[in-house]
């Protein structure tokens, strides 16, 4: 098994790839002016954002192999492990690359909403595929950090920086969306097996022992990512995962009301309520009844 390094600092990163450090918290690097580096897996510290020009080696992040195709970007939060297989040939990075350590954006407008930049808990096969526009976008943003880089440091450097961050991750999220909607019939097909999931998982035993199905359960099995799963959804439903598994369990429940020779204790169990209560509970915030209400109404 590969030995997994620390990645502790842009300093570090810069280093590894023959580049000089501007500054000690953020670096924007012209990965063709890198030097080949040892294929690696490491854990980070650090915020990496990577633009891929041209298709090279597989990369191992998180529990996905994913073979880059061009112009993609994938994003790596800290606590995050990834890198490549080593297999005593040197490396070529290409492309582009943004680093920055979380204290950069500590007490900026970023700092306080990094978490929503979903995408830096996708898995590697959800990457951004760009267009050639979206391309000279995201190039134009790291320029902007560069120049900023190059600039002599003064009162006015962290805010443009972290602005600058903040307009690029931006643009990521407007070309995600842009993204699920072009992959439209792809996510419909996933919506078909999440509905199929749904019906499978209630129609066996798996709510008496598993109880009810979590969003990361769903995402698992059908083997993507929570955040990008959950994000999937929202854009095709409208409504977020956990509202739609919701949904699902109401629905089946309404069904098994009708049948008078369940108490709805039992159907509570069923469904995977370790207390009744919480059924009972739940259902009349989603129907404006109570279950005995429902059964005696209908």
């Amino acid at each position: 098994m590969n030995k997994v390094t620390k990645l502790e600092s842009v300093a570090q990163f810069n280093t590894q790839r023959g580049q000089e450090t501007l500054h000690p918290l953020v670096s924007v690097l012209d990965q063709s002016k890198s030097k080949p580096i040892r294929p690696t897996r490491f854990i980070s510290d650090l915020y990496l954002v990577f633009l891929k020009d041209t298709k090279c080696a597989e990369l191992n992040y998180g529990r996905s192999h994913y073979d880059y195709q061009e112009e993609t970007m994938i994003f790596i939060a800290p606590g995050q492990v990834a890198g490549f297989d080593e297999n005593g040939e040197l490396l070529q990075p290409n492309g582009w690359a943004l680093a920055f350590h979380p204290d950069l954006i500590r007490g900026t407008a970023i700092g306080r909403h990094v978490k929503d930049y979903s995408f830096f808990a996708y898995e590697a096969n959800e990457a951004l595929h760009l267009s050639g526009r979206e391309r000279q976008i995201i190039i134009e943003c790291f320029n902007k950090i560069q120049y900023e880089l190059e600039h002599a440091i003064d009162k006015h450097s962290k805010t443009l920086i972290a602005s600058n961050i903040e307009l690029l991750l931006n643009y990521c999220v407007r070309f995600y969306d842009r993204q699920f909607i072009t992959r439209t019939n792809i996510n419909k097909d996933l919506l078909a097996k999440f509905e199929t999931l749904m019906d499978d998982y209630f129609q066996s035993d798996k709510p008496q022992t598993l109880g009810i199905p979590s969003v990361g359960y769903c995402a698992d099995r059908l083997n993507l990512s929570a955040n990008y799963f959950g994000d999937l959804i929202k854009k095709e439903t409208g409504r977020s995962a956990h509202e739609y598994i919701q949904d699902k369990l109401i629905a089946v429940a309404k069904d098994r009301i009708f049948d008078a020779s369940k108490s709805i204790t039992e159907i509570a169990y069923e469904m995977g309520f370790k207390y009744p209560q919480h059924f009972t509970r739940l259902f009349k915030q989603r129907v404006g009844q109570s279950p005995q209400e429902y059964r005696l109404l209908n």
